[in-house]
């Protein structure tokens, strides 16, 4: 019996991992569009690019020792069969399978802007952060078109090496979708205050140069100088190689609760692809784009391949997880509870906003997750997270 997993991040990994703790003893086959074995992503905007953590650092280390699994690293799955359960890879290779994970994650959204493309880059892989730390010298003059945490974090960490950083963003503040105006407003008075600038409710209309960037024209005519320009403006899940099996890939794959795709079984998705409901927080199917998402779904995923499989008796059981990430951005540390993009209003509950403190997220009236801005604050997070969790517990999902 084989199980496939395509994607070789996190994800792919721990589906590897809990497949084996689960007792499947088959074949496991992981294909991976990149050449690396599965490694530590978030660092890559911070630790990574200033040098406190190596490339081999970051790696996770694989059961090399299970000669049951199998890496077909730096190969793509171009097309699937899920009838037929058969997937081809782009060497024109075929693989045939009796379950199927789905853990190709995201790619980095790129806009469409006239002028030289030479400068322009994104940072979703280890590849792409090795480019951009060679970047990263005293001196370089950056300009971050996005306001999200890997354009903070980018910014900060650029700022921190040497550079002059410009944030150019569509939105009023920084984060605002996950954070909301007023913890935005904050984190950029923050930012702002250690030298970064930002051009809020603008975009780049035109990269200037001749062979290169060499900057950036706004909207409002305004031109910043620039060695290159990094692009954080969002993601674009990886399902094209799932086309033409009657799923629902609008926004990643559509799952039902137990993360099979489309109800399909032996069929499921993890991590970052995923949109499935989660009835602890949200009634309607979210993709979770969180680290620690990419783990918690792995354990309800293989769960339900094993008992689609015939190899197990116990019944899987529906996803519910309580989402969590941090964010370092300089001297900005911050650790999230829950699903602070539900909310529509926020109360402090802890200590004052510019400065420790802890931010409740609400909607209409009830708490949906938690924000702690601090490193000590941050100490209490098991604390917070276990009473957002017997809130949520008593509450429909929203």
């Amino acid at each position: 019996m084989r199980v496939v997993i395509v994607g070789g991040g996190l994800s792919a990994l721990r589906s590897a991992e809990n497949l084996r703790k689960r007792g499947f003893e088959g074949e496991i086959v992981v294909v991976a569009d990149e050449e690396h074995l599965p490694y530590n992503r978030p660092p890559l905007s911070k630790e990574f690019l200033w040098g406190d953590a190596t490339q081999d650092e970051l790696s996770f280390g694989v059961p090399a020792e299970d000669p049951g699994i199998e890496w077909k690293v730096g190969h793509s799955v171009i097309f699937s069969n899920l009838e037929e359960k058969t997937l081809t890879l782009r060497n024109g290779e075929t693989l045939t399978y009796d379950g199927l994970v789905a853990a190709t994650g995201v790619s980095s959204r790129r806009l469409s802007i006239p002028g030289p493309q030479e400068g322009r880059i994104v940072l979703r892989s280890l590849n792409d952060a090795i480019s951009l730390k060679e970047k990263l010298k005293p001196g370089a003059r950056l300009v971050c078109l996005g306001a999200g945490f890997i354009g903070c974090e980018v910014a900060r960490t650029a700022q921190r090496v040497g550079c002059d950083v410009d944030i150019v963003a569509i939105d009023p503040v920084p984060m605002v979708v996950p954070l909301g105006k007023d913890v935005g407003a904050e984190v950029q008075r923050r930012h702002e205050a250690a030298g970064v600038r930002f051009h809020m409710g603008q975009s780049i209309a035109e990269m200037l140069g001749h062979d290169r960037i060499e900057a950036v024209k706004l909207d409002d005519g305004t031109e910043l100088p620039a060695d290159f320009v990094l692009e954080t403006v969002g993601s674009v899940p990886n399902t094209e190689w799932l086309a033409g099996n009657a799923l629902d890939l609008k926004n990643g794959v559509l799952t039902d609760a137990y993360l099979r795709c489309g109800g399909r079984s032996g069929v499921v998705a993890v991590g970052d692809v995923a949109r499935f409901a989660n009835p602890m927080f949200a009634a309607d199917p979210l993709r979770i784009e969180h680290w620690q998402t990419a783990i918690d779904t792995t354990v309800f995923a293989t769960a339900t391949l094993m008992s689609d499989l015939g190899l197990t008796d116990e019944e899987p059981k529906p996803v519910s997880i309580m989402p969590w990430f941090w964010s370092d951005q300089g001297n900005v540390r911050m650790t999230s509870y829950g699903m602070l993009g539900l909310a529509d209003s926020t109360e402090v509950v802890e200590g004052e906003i510019t400065g420790e403190c802890a931010v409740s997220y609400l909607r209409d009236g009830e708490q949906v997750g938690i924000l702690l801005i601090g490193t000590e604050i941050k100490q209490r997070g098991a604390r917070f997270k276990r009473q957002l969790a017997k809130t949520r517990r008593g509450l429909t999902a929203v």
